[in-house]
């Protein structure tokens, strides 16, 4: 019954119509502290500085007009800047001051009307970059909550005003939609005293361990791997358990400079033929998968992932649902290729799709994989076909690798 119970608040679950300032309002009216929305006990009755929204100089004096976190924008006052002990909020007020001016065309740019205020423009635009980072900041925190794997995941935009999406949920396995069944429990576990040495489970399914004991992957694309599942009588550290400890690195969903939107960047270094992420997100029938792809093509997105290990009967949809995946872009000279696996469900019609590093990948740099699968590099194989469903518009590439087909389909 709780579980049922669960379920049934999480259908009943619709966004709130009621503003922010209005529910502050009401909170400090209450003496109620939500820290979702700003109110907490630090700052139910006191006031801490959530953000700078203006700046005027008045007889000599700077000036400051400050956002008070937890309480509405009515209430913002004019404050003098000897007051404020804020240094890193005053720091990020003047960077997005000067980023907004170096997007104005030299010389044409004005700071100030008669040394005494900013334009109204400007102004507008720091409120803009600070709301956005403090969204941006708010999401970061709820995909952080929500994964269930070691890495951690941050979000940056320093190239607009984008916030956060506001239809994509994360989730961290693969969300059937009904008349779908995932339920499909191995019959069969291994009981070696060591996996790496002893015939395991990919023996049983008629093919080779799919890791080296580096935990990379030495297998060719178009092998499918065969990892322990939990009938085998071996523990998590077990070596043929590399796609179910799920993402080990820190990753970054960040707004490219390019033009492609989201991407997804590592902050540290990983090594080639490792395991980064899965590819997750609903599972629909290839029917409903073209019904689907005709209203994305309208829109100009590719989330659609045919499952076409032995047949095309379903396919994986990451437009709503899905993981930091969602937000990796492609190239034609990609980092990342897919391998297809089996667990704890072995139906060849419903494999996990894993992402393997083809090379070193370094700090910094953008994670990327072929959208038609063609994988890069050593590892390639034209013979393997992993292509995202059918589209009926061709979509623009602009990933500016040296080997750009041109387009993404």
């Amino acid at each position: 019954m709780a579980a049922a119970g669960a379920e049934a608040r999480e259908a009943w679950c619709v966004p709130c119509l009621v503003s922010l300032d209005t529910l502050q309002e009401l909170c400090r009216k209450e003496k109620l502290t939500c820290k979702s929305i700003g109110i907490t006990k630090r700052n139910l009755n006191n006031y801490e500085v959530e953000y700078l929204c203006d700046y005027k100089v008045v007889k000599d004096m700077e000036y400051y007009l400050v956002k008070w976190k937890g309480w509405p924008d009515s209430t913002n006052t004019w404050e003098p800047l000897q007051n404020l002990k804020c240094p890193l909020l005053l720091q990020q007020f003047s960077n997005d001051k000067h980023n907004y001016l170096s997007r104005v065309k030299k010389g044409r740019a004005v700071t100030l009307n008669n040394n005494k205020a900013l334009k109204p423009a400007i102004a507008e635009y720091i409120v803009k970059k600070a709301k956005q980072r403090i969204a941006l900041q708010r999401w970061q925190d709820e995909l952080n909550r929500r994964k269930n794997h070691k890495g951690m995941i941050f979000v940056e935009n320093t190239v607009d005003l984008e916030g956060p999406p506001s239809d994509f949920y994360y989730i961290n396995e693969y969300k059937p939609t009904p008349g779908i069944s995932l339920v499909n429990e191995a019959t069969f576990g291994c009981s070696c005293t060591d996996c790496f040495l002893e015939k395991c489970c990919p023996a049983e399914a008629g093919v080779l361990l799919a890791y080296n004991k580096n935990q990379q992957i030495k297998i060719p694309p178009g092998t499918p791997i065969y990892e322990c599942n939990s009938r085998c009588q071996c523990g998590p550290d077990c070596p043929n358990r590399i796609v179910q400890k799920g993402t080990q690195y820190s990753l970054c969903i960040f707004r490219t400079s390019n033009g492609c939107g989201w991407g997804v960047k590592t902050l540290v270094k990983i090594k080639r033929m490792s395991f980064v992420m899965e590819y997750v997100g609903e599972v629909i029938t290839s029917e409903e998968a073209e019904r689907r792809g005709q209203l994305y093509d309208n829109k100009g997105i590719t989330y659609l992932f045919d499952l076409d290990y032995e047949s095309d009967e379903f396919t994986v949809d990451a437009a709503r649902y899905g993981n930091v995946s969602h937000f990796v872009n492609h190239s034609c000279d990609p980092n990342l290729q897919v391998f297809n696996v089996f667990i704890d469900n072995l139906d060849t019609r419903l494999p996990r799709i894993a992402l393997f590093s083809t090379r070193t990948i370094n700090a910094g740099e953008e994670l990327t994989f072929d959208y038609q699968m063609k994988g890069s590099g050593d590892i390639s194989s034209d013979s393997i076909d992993y292509s995202p469903a059918k589209k009926r518009v061709r979509t623009v590439c602009r990933c500016g690798a040296v080997t750009c087909r041109g387009y993404l389909n």
